[in-house]
């Protein structure tokens, strides 16, 4: 039996377990069960004396670690199986998404309120963005333990006035460096654009602005999950996404793979949400946002819960990227809208599905598409909005795909 110790913002919670078959087992603490503000790790992981074993266990701690692709190339590197999630979790559950953080047995614990880091000077930045795609989250390397889920390469970084560090240790990150593909020129520019875009017209996004290190574009997001306190200290923000909220493992964030459906989402939301009118209300203008960039890839994960005290809310939006900008990706919307299956052909007969599939009132509904539409078209002529996205061309681009689905969209509920 090999065993890692659970923690959240420093504090034990409970222990993960890993038999000889490989399987996982989590168990809260009786210290933790005992405390009068005890949270639990997840909506899918209660708060309860009995193990969570296996199938149970597996989608909330498989949820904080990389994507596939990634996820080889860190199994690679550090000699372990790509599908050991124990082992993963055991070399890079350190600096993860949300509060919590996993050590061995015998590791002492995090210490809060570290600030030991690794500052960066701008050709070492440039090493090692370009190290990433070799490297993903620069695993291996002495004293980093860091861990994101998604695809796409990143990193997380404390920045402080100008000056960029690596995290060493349980010092938390404050930001999310995301360098530019090869495979996609131009995702950084239309990400920033999204993202800025959607700030305008109202919806909660991080703070993101555009880098170039060296002569590669990255996005630098401000973190969600961290507050930088008055005396310059970070603290920690537990969050899950949708899919560990809800017991979907991270292989099956996309609905035509057996994930989640949109009507899993509002339903999370009715039971779980602290303030469940106003998280569905901020929930439907996400979707449709995600709807009128053309993003087809806003799937499970690309959605999450943010865990303060006693609140249970709808985290900020991340990942807004107008898909359609490459012919070549799917038009499957990672969620169908009312069964439609691309994101070119949804029209108002699919919202109004929708609203039925997931008992949302239609008329608040289509009030909702009305006015996110005329916000959308207004903000997008705001020059500002097209150039701090970086690449004029390409913001232009994908700012003329936006508008044209705004407005007819818009047209169609006239």
């Amino acid at each position: 039996m090999k065993r890692l110790i659970v923690y959240l913002n420093g504090e034990r919670v409970g222990t993960l377990d890993e038999d000889d078959s490989g399987l996982l087992e989590f168990r809260y603490g009786l210290e933790w069960m005992g405390r009068t503000d005890a949270m639990p790790l997840s909506r899918s992981l209660p708060l309860q004396s009995e193990p969570f074993r296996g199938k149970h266990a597996r989608p909330f701690f498989a949820g904080i670690l990389p994507d596939e692709g990634p996820r080889q190339q860190i199994a690679v590197i550090l000699g372990i199986s790509e599908r050991n999630d124990f082992a993963m979790l055991e070399r890079i559950g350190g600096e993860c998404a949300g509060a919590v953080s996993l050590l061995p047995e015998d590791a002492p614990p995090p210490a809060v309120g570290e600030t030991r880091v690794c500052e960066l000077s701008e050709k070492a930045l440039e090493d090692v963005v370009a190290e990433l795609p070799r490297r993903p989250l620069m695993a291996g390397r002495e004293g980093l333990r860091l861990s994101l889920a998604g695809a796409q390469s990143k990193l997380p970084v404390l920045i402080k006035d100008t000056a960029i560090a690596l995290p060493l240790g349980n010092t938390p990150s404050t930001h999310i460096i995301k360098p530019e593909p090869e495979r996609f020129p131009g995702l950084v520019t239309t990400e920033v654009l999204c993202m800025t875009l959607a700030q305008a017209v109202g919806l909660n996004v991080p703070s993101v602005s555009v880098r170039l290190v060296g002569n590669k574009p990255c996005a630098v997001v401000q973190r969600y999950d961290r507050i930088v306190n008055a005396d310059g200290t970070i603290t920690r923000v537990h969050q899950e996404d949708f899919c560990q909220a809800l017991g979907f493992l991270p292989e099956r964030k996309y609905q035509q793979e057996g994930g989640p459906l949109l009507r899993d989402c509002i339903g999370l939301f009715r039971e779980w949400s602290t303030v469940a009118a106003l998280d569905i209300r901020d929930f439907l203008d996400a979707l449709i946002f995600n709807v009128l960039i053309g993003n087809a890839d806003a799937h499970g994960k690309n959605y999450s819960i943010l865990y303060r005290k006693a609140e249970r809310r709808l985290a900020p939006f991340y990942d807004l990227v107008c898909t359609l900008v490459w012919p070549e990706l799917s038009k499957t919307p990672a969620m169908q809208i009312g069964k439609s299956d691309s994101i070119e052909t949804i029209t108002p007969a699919h919202w109004r599905k929708m609203a039925q599939e997931c008992r949302v009132g239609w008329p608040m509904l289509r009030e909702r598409i009305v006015d996110l539409c005329d916000k959308t078209l207004e903000a997008l002529r705001n020059e500002d909005i097209l150039s701090a996205a970086g690449d004029a061309a390409l913001a232009e681009r994908a700012a003329g795909i936006i508008q044209k689905r705004a407005g007819l969209l818009r047209q169609g509920l006239k």
